[in-house]
């Protein structure tokens, strides 16, 4: 597996990372444990070193079933976790939002025992807090860095604004927002923020949450505890339209003899040195299939005819429903 180092920092993880969530949140019923402790070190065997989670997941359980996984190999891996959601710790619910100091500090306690290690090598914000200046936010993770809870300090969804504030008390090493072929929307502002700056960028649901892989149509129906049907993006009506990226993508992917998957990470990878995108998958074929994504070199012609592609397919459909498009970019 390539490494790569995300932006100016000395973090230097896989070329593609494996983004956990999924492994037992958000898209139906997950693994059991053990199920998802074999995936993860299924990971490990073949080569990733960046692994994320966060307290939400769950919540909680993804840090402890991530932790478990990687706690033989700790010295060898990188976990990225995240706080800022205030979590109803008898229901697990969600209460909003919540980056309050003392409530990072607890936080970070609680995800260093879930996770079974002594400092968190990547620290991320998981969305801005409107009610907390973001330099208190970063205050408070610069305090955990030099006590040595923490390595390095990551942000998700914030607007360019509040990056450059953020960076300017604490150095932020990685951004985590998403970044696909069908969204794009961190081309505008952000990229150029970032290389500015020499932050890197973790895409996550690089993959369209399993669209682009074109194992999704619009007669494909989701569990019922399934994110994606909240979101409008996954309409029937926004599926049938967004089909037509899916078979440019595929077209071109049969000409590289690679997998639509591959092809849409291989074209992320391509974007900038500094970007790692993190996949997720509960299953070990897909697992390796993207895996083998940083070994598909797209050409100055692949990427034009992908460009083309882009260029006459619009997307249809918001990426989130309303109540959490508005936690994004702030």
């Amino acid at each position: 597996m390539q490494k790569r180092k995300l932006g100016n920092s000395n973090l230097e993880v896989s070329a593609i990372g494996l983004g956990c969530m999924g492994l037992n949140f958000a898209y139906g019923p997950g693994l059991e444990k053990q199920q998802g402790i074999a995936l993860v070190r299924g990971a490990v065997e073949r080569g990733v070193t960046f692994f994320d989670t966060a307290e939400v997941y769950g919540p909680f359980t993804n840090e402890e079933l991530v932790g478990e996984a990687l706690a033989p190999v700790r010295s060898q891996v990188v976990i990225a976790t995240k706080f800022g959601f205030d979590i109803d710790p008898s229901t697990g619910q969600q209460r909003g939002v919540s980056s309050r100091p003392e409530h990072i500090r607890a936080v970070a306690d609680a995800s260093l025992k879930r996770l079974k290690i002594d400092v968190i090598d990547l620290l991320y914000q998981h969305r801005v807090d409107p009610e907390v200046p973001i330099e208190d936010v970063a205050g408070t993770v610069k305090e955990l860095i030099a006590a040595g809870k923490v390595r390095h300090f990551g942000m998700s969804e914030a607007a360019a604004q509040t990056i450059r504030r953020a960076h300017a008390v604490q150095p932020v090493t990685a951004l985590q927002s998403e970044y696909s072929l069908w969204e794009r929307g961190v081309e505008r502002e952000i990229l150029p923020t970032l290389q500015e700056l020499g932050i890197g960028l973790v895409p996550y649901s690089p993959l369209g949450r399993g669209f682009l892989t074109g194992a999704i149509t619009e007669s494909t129906t989701f569990a019922s505890s399934d994110f994606r049907n909240l979101v409008p993006r996954f309409s029937q009506e926004a599926r049938r339209a967004n089909q037509a990226l899916v078979d440019r993508l595929g077209k071109i992917a049969a000409a590289k003899g690679a997998t639509a998957a591959q092809i849409a990470l291989a074209w992320l990878l391509a974007q900038k040195p500094w970007i790692v995108p993190i996949p997720g998958t509960t299953k070990l074929h897909r697992l390796e299939e993207n895996i083998g994504a940083a070994q598909v070199e797209l050409t100055s012609a692949d990427l034009a005819e992908i460009s083309h592609a882009l260029a006459t397919v619009e997307v249809q459909g918001a990426r989130y429903p309303e109540h959490l498009q508005r936690m994004v970019g702030r």
